[in-house]
């Protein structure tokens, strides 16, 4: 289609600590788009890539476009160290250098600790034990693992062609997903963020680099320009929750959103729920009863990664593709975001 129909690109960024001015608007030009299109970057933290959307949803149905383009992307291995006060004279110290990854995109600004420990909270909070949080994060791999072996996602990865040591390579697989995930593996893994816990690294999402998007339009543009469609939002939630129990947000963010669609739990097909921690995902799902066999089919972020800003669009991407090949009609996408909120989308295909 002809790219200066485009309005506006909105894309979520948490990690935007020298990376320039407005990531979403260098993405739109050096992706391809003319100078014409706006662009804007927000930073909902975990739920910005499904914000987007909502963001775009809401600008097409006010008339204010009628194409837009939103999702989110994250380069966590990237994100630099800041040097609090330098400009005052302050030399670095181990006081005023901060990790802008975990300082701006994995720590409670509100308790003053990793989000790491919101999830111990939860497992101490819903009876969640060790030996479930690693099987929980074992089957994640497992099904992961899966669906790369028999080209699961090769529908809604677009290769991207870079150098590395002189060598063209083409990332067009996704490197997180262990093959070698054990339950004894996992067992010998020590807590990450409470000695006497039960939160590893191996039952939490990994920090990952990642990016999303998708092409939004009414109904009526999508017919005119004779483009297929792919799916149709039905209703957004995003509601708050108290920031030490953040993980449990989607209960209510699902909750609110199938009300707001008129929907049923039961009705829905298909569900990507963002796994921040196992921990996290097995209170929402004990709080939920929701049927696990419909929940990250192909693995979720324990096994593919979070790159924060990008998560909320790549679970919403990877549900639509999923539910095309199953001839799906109802999906859900749901996550936490760190400081106590949640945000859920529903969708329907015909």
């Amino acid at each position: 289609m002809d790219v200066n129909a485009i309005d506006e690109v909105i894309l979520g960024q948490v990690l935007t600590a020298g990376a320039g001015q407005n990531p979403a608007r260098q993405s739109a030009i050096k992706g391809g788009l003319p100078n014409t299109v706006s662009a804007i970057t927000i930073n909902d933290v975990c739920g910005s890539g499904l914000k987007a959307l909502h963001l775009a949803t809401q600008a097409i149905q006010c008339g204010e476009a009628d194409i837009v383009i939103a999702g989110g992307q994250e380069n966590m291995s990237r994100a630099p160290h800041v040097l609090n006060d330098s400009r005052t004279g302050a030399l670095p110290n181990a006081d005023n250098l901060v990790d802008s990854l975990v300082h701006d995109g994995l720590w409670d600004a509100f308790n003053d600790y990793h989000i790491g420990v919101t999830a111990e909270n939860l497992a101490r909070e819903y009876g969640i034990s060790r030996e479930l949080q690693d099987a929980y994060a074992l089957s994640s791999q497992q099904k992961a693992r899966a669906a790369i072996d028999t080209g699961r996602f090769k529908d809604e990865i677009v290769p991207v062609v870079t150098q590395r040591n002189g060598q063209t390579v083409i990332v067009d697989t996704d490197e997180q997903p262990r093959a070698d995930a054990s339950a004894e593996g996992l067992a010998l893994l020590h807590p990450a963020f409470d000695s006497l816990g039960s939160v590893t690294a191996g039952n939490a999402s990994s920090i990952n680099d990642g990016a999303a998007a998708v092409m939004m339009m009414s109904e009526a543009k999508a017919q005119a320009l004779g483009l297929p469609v792919l799916a149709r939002i039905r209703a957004f939630a995003s509601v708050g929750v108290d920031p030490a129990l953040m993980g449990i947000a989607p209960v209510y963010a699902t909750r609110r959103c199938l009300e707001r669609a008129g929907w049923q739990l039961a009705d829905v097909d298909l569900i990507e729920a963002n796994e921040a921690f196992a921990a996290q995902a097995l209170s929402v799902g004990k709080m939920l009863e929701w049927d696990e066999r419909r929940v990250n089919v192909n693995g979720g972020a324990i096994a593919l990664g979070h790159p924060i800003g990008a998560s909320g669009c790549r679970i919403l991407v990877s549900l639509v593709h999923e539910m095309v090949k199953r001839d799906a009609r109802k999906g859900l996408a749901t996550l936490c975001i760190g400081g106590g909120q949640g945000v859920a989308l529903t969708i329907e295909r015909d």
